[in-house]
């Protein structure tokens, strides 16, 4: 199966209860699909960003290439 390593951060880990996981590699919007599925991550993923590959993705529609890296990012605080 094609997959992509998913990390998360702060409280997205906190929510997912890790630091990564292996998804199917698809859309970043089927992705993100699949981790919201936990109620969760649910209430967290609405408001982070994300990189694939150490870029910011803002094209939820474009395809995730298979053995690429998507960071869940939280907003976070600070100065």
């Amino acid at each position: 199966m094609s997959t992509v390593e998913v990390r998360f951060f702060a409280a997205a880990r906190a929510a997912a209860k890790t630091d990564q996981m292996l998804l199917p590699a698809g859309t970043l919007n089927q992705i993100l699909a699949t981790l919201t599925a936990n109620p969760e991550l649910a209430r967290v993923v609405p408001q982070c960003s994300f990189l694939v590959n150490a870029v910011i993705c803002h094209d939820f529609e474009a395809p995730i290439a298979a053995g690429s890296q998507i960071d869940v990012l939280p907003k976070f605080a600070g100065g």
